[in-house]
């Protein structure tokens, strides 16, 4: 019986392998779904780790996350090439910047992530299982993207939580995820927290994925990620009427880091 279970179970696997080699769509499903199975998994093991080590939410808890993560890239073959990390070394709180482009992201922000850093994510990450558990416990900022008054509020308190704390916060100003190899208009909600705590901007720029990583042509292979951190730009000193220039300066400046580190004319 048990060789039988056993024989079966070869035949699956070798025809799993082939129809991989055969399929890009079942290739790029098979892998997407062992990214979020272990995303789940990692998560709730994460999870159990933080309620013992620092009993709740706080931010130590990245740290946990951060080391669980940081392992994921060897289950899909992906390298990190990062440079510049000497910028994250500014004294106070900062406001970080990156691109958005995947589900993979994750990722790449584990990387690189600096100590004493929050994330602000939309509120329906919050219920995804053990995912938003561990998201929650590590003392990530939930945003109701559909209200914007209630966003305004939660930024307001950000501003007053990142001084009286010292922490840093890691925002995605195209607000989505864009796996187009550009980057999308700037939402000027980070923009307005930075100048409003009178604190630095700190943009980071992934290379595109697009060579290695695409949902609509199914791609997804092994591949390298390059990463750059980008000097501080202050704040001190603008106002609101400045919010305008300061998203359109660190616009133009991410968008021709983007395309050089991803080979683009």
């Amino acid at each position: 019986m048990e060789l039988g279970w056993l024989l079966w179970g070869t035949a699956v696997l070798l025809l799993l392998h082939v129809l991989m080699e055969l399929s890009p769509t079942v290739n790029f499903a098979l892998r997407i779904g062992f990214y979020c199975l272990l995303c789940l998994v990692a998560s709730a093991l994460a999870a159990v780790a933080c309620l013992l080590v620092n009993g709740g939410r706080t931010v130590k808890n990245m740290r946990i996350i951060k080391a669980v993560v940081k392992t994921f890239k060897y289950f899909f073959g992906l390298r990190f090439e990062v440079k510049g990390l000497e910028n994250f070394k500014v004294e106070g709180p900062a406001v970080i910047l990156s691109n958005h482009q995947s589900v993979l992201d994750m990722m790449g922000l584990m990387e690189v992530l600096p100590d004493n850093c929050v994330q602000v994510g939309k509120k329906e990450l919050m219920y995804m299982g053990s995912v938003g558990l561990i998201m929650y416990l590590g003392g990530v900022i939930f945003i109701n993207r559909k209200s914007t008054s209630s966003a305004k509020m939660v930024m307001s308190e950000v501003a007053k939580t990142m001084v009286a704390e010292n922490v840093k916060v890691w925002v995605y100003p195209e607000g989505t995820r864009n796996c187009t190899g550009d980057l999308l208009p700037f939402k000027k909600g980070a923009f307005h927290l930075a100048v409003q705590a009178q604190v630095p901007v700190i943009p980071v720029v992934y290379s595109s994925f697009t060579s290695f990583y695409n949902p609509k042509t199914k791609l997804f292979t092994s591949g390298k990620i390059k990463v750059e951190v980008l000097p501080p730009i202050e704040t001190k000193g603008l106002t609101s009427d400045d919010v305008t220039d300061l998203s359109d300066r660190c616009f133009s400046t991410m968008r021709e880091t983007l395309f050089r580190l991803s080979g683009h004319p």
